[in-house]
């Protein structure tokens, strides 16, 4: 059964809510509230994808430790300014 966009939203959310780092539970949750609701089916299916990775290696892309792969660059740019409060064109 394939789940209706609302229904993905809600989810990705939630999943941005209930991470193993504190830190990215504030950063995710932050990006997923701003940001979800206005992001393509593909965005979203990609932003699915991230949540399935280690914290700590999405708060090491998102804090600029080290790079994040390509498929996931422009996302964690996003996530990133987004978390120092800069803002670009989407």
């Amino acid at each position: 059964m394939t789940e209706t966009r609302d229904i993905t939203i809600k989810r990705l959310r939630m999943r941005s809510m209930r991470r193993g780092i504190k830190e990215m539970d504030l950063i995710l949750t932050n990006f997923a509230d701003a940001s979800l609701s206005l992001m393509s089916d593909e965005d979203l299916a990609l932003y699915d994808r991230l949540l399935s990775e280690n914290d700590h290696d999405i708060y090491g892309w998102v804090g600029g430790q080290f790079p994040p792969p390509a498929r996931y660059t422009a996302l964690i740019a996003r996530i990133a300014d987004m978390a120092q409060g800069v803002t670009r064109p989407q």
